[in-house]
């Protein structure tokens, strides 16, 4: 008898009450690489969300589980970690990343393998062409671009040279900006795609300055805008406005004495019921709203749980129908979030903004 009483022991063990299990998500966000500054507050967004969902209950019972992968901001890496998430950890919905360069083939990869991807940063127009079960909860570059030719020919600006990264977002969104400008009546008297990675654009900037626009509009991420938006001071193009799209975006590196006074259009990343939101915010990070992207990375992770508890099940196909459901009037961090037929966000407000001491203020 002595001899069975560890097995007895370790049966009851094995059959006794178990705790619930995990419901879990994924994130691929550049946590390294040029564009860190942002996926660390992608980042920060996750983390709040998964505290405030944990608060009230969790997801489907139990407890929500977001496991953060870096995608460095290369596109390979990114689909490993993609390749990771679903084979290893079985997630039915990931969010990421932050560029369209990386986002487009990471979200088609996830619709293939029949999982759910929200992205929360890319604003390419190529998003809306990826499937079912790809979602956006920002607006796309056909809504930003129209909103930044608009603003900028009613500052009467009359000529601008264009500066943006040569990928899906930069081709997106200088077509979309051209082509609006042009119909307003403005005068588009260069345009540069430049090749991501370089360590210096000084010929890039000093071809720009032949065409003596009025207004510099560019785009440009984290690091990498450091690097232009101090030789464009150096070769003295600052004398020249310059207006920034995605503007936090375009500052965050860069020394204040560089940017002061650059003015731009970025992402209204407070809906009018996100202040509790804000306010969890600099609470837990004791700091002000580092860019315009944490809330999106929130609002994606809080949808998803809101679109998992109402399929009643973590199944791909059944979240996906559900994201529809709740994504008709959801009340995010970021305002109203109502997704088309393909998935994107139908509306996007977006704020005038100009850098004042090395910060970025509504203007």
């Amino acid at each position: 008898m002595n001899k069975l009483i560890p097995i007895t022991l370790i049966s009851f063990a094995l059959s006794g009450p178990a705790f619930a299990e995990e419901v879990v998500m994924g994130a691929i966000l550049p946590m390294s690489g040029s564009s860190a500054t942002g996926g660390e507050d992608e980042r920060r967004g996750v983390d709040l969300a998964v505290e405030k969902i944990n608060a009230n209950g969790g997801v489907l019972g139990s407890p929500l589980k977001v496991i953060v992968e870096d995608s460095g901001g290369r596109t390979p890496t990114a689909i490993d970690a993609a390749k990771k998430l679903i084979a290893i950890n079985k997630t039915p919905v990931i969010i990421g990343e932050f560029g369209s360069g990386v986002t487009i083939p990471v979200a088609e990869y996830v619709q293939q393998q029949g999982k759910v991807h929200i992205n929360i940063a890319g604003s390419s127009t190529q998003m809306r062409s990826l499937g079912r079960g790809v979602f956006s909860v920002l607006g796309l570059d056909d809504i930003l671009g129209s909103y930044a030719a608009e603003d900028i020919y009613a500052s009467g600006k009359r000529k601008i040279a264009v500066f943006v990264p040569n990928n899906a977002y930069g081709q997106g969104i200088s077509e979309v900006l051209s082509t609006k400008y042009k119909a307003l009546g403005g005068e588009v008297v260069a345009t540069i795609l430049y090749a991501e990675g370089q360590t210096s654009y000084r010929r890039e900037l000093q071809q720009l300055e032949q065409s003596k626009p009025d207004l510099y509009v560019y785009s440009a991420y984290g690091k990498e805008s450091s690097t232009i938006n101090r030789e464009s001071f150096e070769l003295g193009l600052s004398d020249t406005p310059w207006y920034g799209i995605y503007l936090t975006m375009c500052t965050a590196d860069s020394d204040p004495n560089f940017t002061e006074g650059q003015t731009g259009v970025d992402l209204n990343y407070t809906g009018p019921n996100g202040a509790e939101y804000e306010k969890a915010y600099k609470e837990k990070f004791k700091m002000d709203f580092a860019s315009t992207y944490n809330g999106f990375a929130y609002d994606a992770v809080m949808i998803a749980a809101a679109a998992i508890n109402e399929a009643k099940s973590t199944d791909p196909v059944k979240v996906t129908e559900a994201m529809f459901k709740v994504g008709n009037g959801f009340n995010g961090a970021t305002g109203d979030i109502t997704f088309d037929s393909s998935g994107q966000r139908t509306v996007q407000p977006y704020l005038r903004m100009r850098m004042v001491n090395g910060k970025p203020v509504a203007d």
